[in-house]
Order: structure tokens, then C-alpha cells, then sequence
């Protein structure tokens, strides 16, 4: 992975039928992927209130 990537993939399940979470690294938000055969789609990663997982760096950012 280069440095400058924007996306980093955080977890993955699956073969056939995967299940990826992917992060911002400018906004720290999480995305759920999911893709089955020529299929798939992508969406924010919501809490139970609605608003969207942030996952921050050991610096507290993604800058």
C-alpha cells in the first residue's frame, strides 16, 4: 500500500461473497462493501444513533 492512499481496507470476510470495511484516512469514516458475483455495494458504517463510525489514528487524526 502507498502512503498516499486515500482508502485503507481495515477487514475482510469471505471469498465468493466478501465483506469488506474500508477507512478514510482523511476523515477516519468507515464504509461497509459487499460484494456478491458481478454485484456489490458500498455504504457508511452506521451506529446505533445514525452517525457514521470514525475510526482515528494513535494521533487522533487521519492526517
Amino acid at each position: 500500500m502507498a502512503r498516499d492512499d486515500r482508502f485503507i481496507k481495515v477487514y475482510s470476510q469471505g471469498k465468493l461473497t466478501g465483506t469488506e470495511i474500508w477507512v478514510d484516512r482523511e476523515t477516519g469514516v468507515n464504509y461497509l462493501f459487499h460484494a456478491s458475483g458481478y454485484a456489490g455495494g458500498l455504504t457508511p458504517l452506521l451506529k446505533k444513533d445514525g452517525t457514521p463510525v470514525i475510526t482515528l489514528n494513535a494521533d487522533g487524526d487521519w492526517e
